[in-house]
């Protein structure tokens, strides 16, 4: 059984989607449903995935709920509540008392859009992660590779709040410069309330010419640093769309990851984490 443990879904007659903009991106300018994901996953062997969020607007997270409650494909959601919000207690609380609110697995910010490389040091963003962990939620760290620094300081302020790195931390695959990155990462990996989604390597890749040999070092690097039991597959589907098909990267995947440690990559880690 293989855990999908990231990917999205939008319904742009809902809402539209604001990072849709730039001209490459065009073709994620539609809908795209479980029902569009399911039988590309339940084909790759794909039983259970975690629904992430993808825009910072309180009414995203309920809608994802309902969806886990009514489509056994998806096992958990990480959603988005306002971090900076001194109710965000009662707000978890609220959320979990939704149809499918034990869906809730945990909580996401775009800190990769904060112009601030320290939004996460903030005392009131503190606050909001000291929250989550209270409410035994995960928290997924969606940054680019300058702000992985502040993601290790708050990382090593909240031991208590599990920190999920969510696409390997954004490294310049297409540059093919792996530092400072992979120094960022391995800082973050030394500390043990981190793990790391195997996820979004193919579009920071080329994605008209990218190669599985392309991604390895940047795999190999995050292997070594997590181990493979705070090491979990995502697939980014459907943003993976622009560069592969789903088949195409649980392929790439697989080849990055040996088969003694597949199962913890693949299955064990993921369900661990988000308790699936």
């Amino acid at each position: 059984m293989t855990v999908d443990a990231h990917h999205h879904v939008w319904d742009l007659s809902v809402r539209d989607q604001e990072w849709l903009t730039a001209d490459e991106l065009r073709p994620l300018r539609r809908n795209f449903g479980v029902e569009d994901l399911e039988p590309e996953a339940r084909a790759a062997g794909v039983t259970r995935t975690v629904l992430v969020q993808t825009v910072t607007v309180p009414e995203e997270t309920p809608e994802f709920l309902a969806l886990a409650d009514t489509h056994d494909l998806v096992a958990g959601v990480v959603g988005w509540t306002d971090l900076t919000d001194p109710a965000i207690a009662g707000e978890l609380a609220r959320l979990r008392e939704l149809p499918g609110g034990a869906h809730l697995k945990g909580i996401r910010h775009q800190v990769q859009a904060e112009p601030d490389p320290e939004w996460l040091l903030r005392p009131d963003v503190h606050r909001g992660l000291a929250a989550i962990a209270d409410a035994g939620l995960v928290y997924d760290l969606v940054v680019r590779a300058h702000q992985l620094p502040a993601a290790v300081k708050a990382a090593d302020a909240h031991p208590d709040l599990t920190f999920v790195l969510d696409h390997l931390g954004k490294p310049p695959i297409a540059a093919g410069a792996p530092e400072p990155w992979a120094g960022a990462v391995r800082a973050l990996a030394a500390l043990p309330n981190t793990v790391c989604k195997l996820s979004g390597m193919v579009t920071e890749a080329d994605p008209a010419s990218w190669t599985v040999e392309d991604l390895r070092p940047y795999a190999e690097t995050v292997l070594d640093a997590f181990g493979p039991d705070r090491l979990m597959f995502g697939s980014d589907w459907p943003v993976c769309v622009l560069a592969a098909t789903y088949a195409e990267v649980l392929d790439a995947a697989e080849q990055l990851i040996g088969p003694s440690e597949r199962t913890q990559v693949f299955e064990t880690t993921a369900t661990r984490v988000y308790g699936l």
